[in-house]
């Protein structure tokens, strides 16, 4: 499927792309890869999918970041240049939107002659900036592909997205079961990823309708991820309003609890954590999008507060999953604990 430019100032002349123009999760190796649009889940998806399949092809591959923002002249031919033991290597370029002019000068130089296995990605969210750069690539000049990360605007579209999760978890999900799964994530597709991975790694067989009530009933309104977002930023008011709305049109508690969780725990993770999400990905085991999230989240704790929070959470874990009498009382506990940023509340 062919995807024209985007982020074109009004007016403006773009170039025709005389390259290939691939689909996220079709992506494959070759010198030089522009990952274009402004969805950051799918560009980071696609951006893993390339490099396992690289490290499958050769173990010993090498993996660099750098940032074109930030970057400082030389650096792309000194990763690029062979190495002593004649290595495979991945350049992932982020932030090419913002590219400073020795980055956009130097890669319009390296496209004449890219080096032997070596792969450049090239991350760019959209806007003019870098123009030059990107009809240059698209020109076909290096050998480039071009993968396109647009916004899952349609329901088909994110029902396509999490058909092809379980798919290549090679499990089965019934049709509706999925409109059910899609129409409870309608506003972020990491969320709705986080949904598939959750019911692939909780329950076993097929993927029923009822097993998407039990996790994500009443969601089409509210869900957990709403709620546990609302606390995080110190609403207490409106994450008790959509936990109560939730719990009132068939949310089960559990999956309730572990988005707290799975949110606390990644901001524990990113806490006091330097550079950007690109060059921390791999150190902390997460992707650049929910670094930048967590450190958004982040604002107004600190980490005693965190820390209580976290273990707050692992109490209502327990007493919803049967230790406690009344799990909605202790799940209302927990969203006044998290809005007030891990204070002790009466």
């Amino acid at each position: 499927m062919a995807a024209s430019p985007r982020g074109g100032a009004r007016g403006a002349k773009t170039t025709k792309a005389a390259i290939p123009q691939l689909a996220w999760h079709e992506i494959r190796p070759a010198p030089v890869i522009l990952l274009s649009g402004p969805e950051d889940f799918l560009a980071d998806r696609a951006s893993r999918l390339l490099r396992d399949a690289l490290r499958d092809r050769d173990p010993s591959l090498e993996v660099h970041d750098l940032t074109a923002d930030g970057y400082g002249p030389g650096e792309l031919l000194t990763l690029a240049s062979p190495s002593l033991f004649g290595e495979p290597r991945l350049i992932r370029v982020e932030n090419v939107e913002k590219t400073t002019d020795a980055f956009l000068l130097e890669m319009i130089d390296y496209l004449e002659s890219p080096a032997e296995d070596v792969v450049v990605v090239l991350r760019h969210g959209g806007g003019v900036r870098g123009k030059r750069l990107l009809d240059a690539v698209r020109s076909g000049t290096g050998g480039a592909v071009e993968v396109a990360c647009s916004e899952l605007k349609r329901d088909s579209d994110r029902a396509e997205f999490a058909a092809a999760e379980f798919r290549h978890a090679q499990r089965a999900i019934a049709p509706a079961a999925l409109r059910s799964l899609v129409s409870a994530f309608t506003d972020d597709l990491a969320e709705l990823a986080g949904a598939c991975q959750q019911l692939l790694a909780d329950t076993t067989g097929d993927i029923t309708l009822e097993t998407v009530a039990r996790y994500y009933g009443g969601r089409v309104e509210t869900n957990a991820f709403a709620v546990a977002d609302a606390a995080i930023a110190g609403d207490y008011g409106q994450a008790l309003g959509l936990l109560r709305h939730a719990l009132a049109t068939g949310a089960d508690p559990v999956p309730m609890v572990a988005a707290f969780a799975m949110k606390l725990r990644t901001m524990a993770k990113v806490g006091g954590s330097r550079g950007s999400g690109g060059q921390l990905a791999g150190s902390l085991g997460l992707a650049p999008w929910q670094i930048d999230r967590a450190r958004r989240d982040l604002q107004g704790w600190n980490e005693e507060g965190l820390g209580r929070a976290i273990l707050a959470v692992a109490d209502a874990d327990a007493q919803v999953k049967g230790a406690g009498r009344d799990p909605v009382y202790s799940l209302e506990m927990l969203v006044r604990m998290v809005a007030a940023r891990g204070l002790p509340v009466g």
